[in-house]
């Protein structure tokens, strides 16, 4: 395995910086963002479509630091009724520059798309009352499915994987959602993006999700949550408050090891688990905590990752006797 940082974690620093601190804590890998709801501080995707020399600049300035570029960055909501075909440009462009660069790998969501006629998302999270399960119909098959069918054969003429992040507030928010989808648009192209943070403030077991998807999982971020019991014990984990409000929420984001009950004997686990599923990528340092520095918070989450990752291949077998 290999570790790596989403540079967006420290977009307050310009890339060479961002590139200069995960190369002193011994990283491997980077994350570029490249638009929608990323401000992207660290790419201009217009220059990297256009200007082959855009693209070798930013190819270079991280090599040249004995980095490799792991994945593009395109989270958004593509199937959004009005911003969708804003969002799917970014996408569309990212996987190409992806493919131009020869960085296997774009993050993504699967977007959201509202009822029929809505021009907001409308996230479903009940089978009750009724229309509910009619909105859900309309979602998947007249809008996401041929939408990611679509965008699946784009990827894969390409040669990109598309990575996506099962996340509240979208179509895939879980590992079944995520099955669907896979089964629907292509399992040769799309897979999951593993952010445990996610599905921990749902409430999901973790190494369970690990075990259930399996190959299926194309990329790691590596984020915690915490779930604030004094609050999600009134309220539940269901929250609207915004993040800067971490005192009064149902859960946080936290920095590695801050979080999910365990701390690094969790993170330990989490590695072996997701081994002994067959993955053997990057784990990039995703740092979104209110209370503590970004830099700080990626320094910390890097000396976590340090002490579990598990980086070479195994080559052990029991004696023939």
């Amino acid at each position: 395995m290999k570790l790596g940082l989403i540079t967006d974690s420290v977009g307050n620093q310009p890339l060479e910086q961002a590139l200069d601190l995960a190369a002193e804590l011994n990283l491997d890998t980077v994350e570029v963002a490249t638009g929608n709801w990323s401000e992207s501080p660290h790419a201009n995707l217009g220059e990297l479509v256009s200007n082959p020399a855009a693209r070798k600049q930013l190819l270079s300035a991280v090599e040249s630091r004995g980095l490799s570029l792991s994945a593009l960055n395109a989270n958004g909501n593509q199937l959004h009724p009005v911003q969708g075909a804003d969002h799917d440009r970014v996408v569309r462009d990212t996987i190409t520059v992806a493919g131009e660069l020869g960085v296997p790998t774009v993050v993504l969501m699967s977007g959201l798309p509202g009822a029929k006629g809505e021009s907001t998302p409308n996230w479903i999270t009940t089978s009750w009352p009724p229309e509910t399960l009619e909105i859900l119909e309309y979602q998947w098959n007249e809008v996401a499915i041929p939408y990611w069918r679509d965008l699946a054969a784009f990827a894969r003429a390409r040669g990109v994987r598309l990575a996506v992040e099962m996340h509240g507030r979208q179509l895939v928010f879980n590992v079944a959602t995520m099955h669907r989808l896979r089964e629907a648009a292509g399992e040769d192209v799309v897979g999951a993006n593993l952010d445990p943070s996610h599905l921990m403030w749902m409430g999901a077991d973790i190494l369970a999700v690990i075990r259930s998807l399996g190959s299926a999982i194309f990329h790691v971020h590596a984020k915690d949550a915490r779930v604030e019991h004094p609050n999600s014990a009134v309220n539940g984990v269901l929250d609207t408050l915004p993040p800067t409000r971490a005192a009064e929420r149902s859960w946080n984001y936290v920095t590695l090891g801050l979080g999910h009950p365990g701390g690094a004997a969790f993170w330990s686990e989490f590695v072996y688990v997701l081994r002994s599923a067959g993955y053997d990528g990057p784990l990039n340092i995703e740092h979104e905590d209110v209370l503590v520095g970004s830099e700080e918070g990626v320094r910390r989450s890097a000396e976590l990752l340090r002490s579990v990752v598990i980086r070479d291949a195994p080559d052990w077998a029991p004696a023939r006797i």
